[in-house]
């Protein structure tokens, strides 16, 4: 494997989620050019299809806002929950100041937003940060595209890089921790109707809680369900992501789920796939010369439907900080390491509140996990 010079920027932003790329649109929109360090796109589904609408004043920031306009995206109206409850309640998108949430083809909408910073001029290197030195006031990055291995230059870091914080954890081992609230994973599938069924699905969101977890399923655009269950790993089925007909079984204990399912003919051809969903965040989320954007710095258990918000906001909210602080001001930095540290305190205190509501599984380990002491262990 050869090794090669990239390139130098005042600031490199690592990753290519949705952070990273609110981060890169808000540096070039502002006039900046970011050296943006992102692996190649991966097809397939993602997980999280719930867009707030609190997002979308964010999303006029970064002028990405006409994406929820495509048609394979759908304004979220209706909920219907069975949380607390064997009754099933509604709530309507119509409460919303902001207008309704929107259910997302999310890897469409990745796809769509990385477009979109391409088209502002952002080139992304497509490379893995591997590792990363001091150098003088600035940093050298070392990365691998696959083919070769290359350095590149930055006076700041915007780290994007997911719940690994790549940054964080090579650089300030000793100044910043990785707390987590707890373990949550989900169990992840898209569904798609039988041909030729006789039953129009309703277009809703569906929550329901069971004594291992809950269950969340969505109906896309395109007419494919999104289902996914919500557990810890010791409460999982045994070999339930290598045959489908043990999540089948677990969807036979719902009284909701299950029996919209098969009312309207969706089929589940093959296993779920697994995913980690918990609570984690970094504290610090900043140090000298770089800071955590994204799921690097919070990743909220999916119940809060803010993971999306959280990870534009702290894409536009860290590229300005770091702007300011190559400009010498350093107080929009600790402002928005205090403002994320704040949010993850808020959210665990709703989290708690929201738990609690479900009072029928009390005496049952992923309630009571929950429902007790959710103080945060690193």
């Amino acid at each position: 494997m050869t090794s090669a010079a990239f390139s130098t920027a005042e600031i490199a932003v690592v990753g290519g989620g949705i952070a990273s790329t609110a981060a890169v649109l808000r540096l070039r929109r502002t006039g900046h050019s970011p050296l943006w360090i992102a692996p190649a796109q991966k097809e397939g589904n993602l997980s999280g299809e719930h867009l707030s609408p609190a997002a979308r004043p964010m999303l006029e920031e970064i002028d990405a806002a006409g994406l929820l306009g495509a048609a394979y995206h759908r304004p979220e109206q209706s909920v219907f929950s069975a949380w607390g409850s064997d009754q099933l309640a509604e709530r309507s998108g119509i409460v919303h100041l902001e207008g309704p949430g929107t259910v997302l083809e999310r890897a469409a909408f990745e796809r769509d937003l990385r477009a979109l910073a391409v088209a502002s001029g952002a080139g992304p290197v497509e490379a893995q940060l591997i590792g990363l030195d001091r150098n003088g006031d600035g940093w050298v990055l070392e990365v691998d595209d696959g083919d070769r291995l290359g350095r590149c230059g930055a006076r700041f870091v915007l780290d994007g890089s997911g719940r690994a914080a790549v940054v964080a954890g090579i650089q300030a081992p000793d100044h910043a921790a990785r707390f987590r609230a707890d373990k949550l994973v989900a169990l992840c599938a898209v569904l798609s109707q039988e041909k030729n069924a006789g039953v129009e699905p309703t277009r809703a969101t569906l929550l329901e809680t069971v004594p291992e977890g809950w269950w969340y399923a969505t109906l896309l655009a395109d007419g494919r369900l999104v289902l996914n269950f919500y557990t810890d790993p010791d409460l999982l089925p045994l070999e339930v992501t290598r045959h489908a007909d043990v999540f089948r079984a677990m969807l036979e204990r719902t009284n909701y789920v299950g029996r919209w399912l098969r009312d309207a003919e969706f089929n589940l051809d093959a296993p779920p796939e697994l995913a980690s969903a918990g609570t984690t965040w970094l504290a610090p989320a900043t140090g000298e010369g770089w800071a955590a954007i994204g799921d690097a710095a919070a990743a909220f258990d999916p119940l809060s439907s803010h993971g999306m918000t959280t990870a534009l906001w702290t894409g536009i909210k860290g590229a300005d900080a770091a702007v300011a602080r190559l400009g010498g001001d350093a107080e929009p930095l600790t402002e928005y390491a205090e403002k994320v540290g704040q949010g993850v305190q808020e959210f665990l205190q709703s989290r708690a509140a929201l738990y609690a509501e479900e009072r029928r599984f009390s005496t049952s380990p992923f309630w009571i996990r929950r429902t007790g002491n959710c103080d945060a262990q690193s």
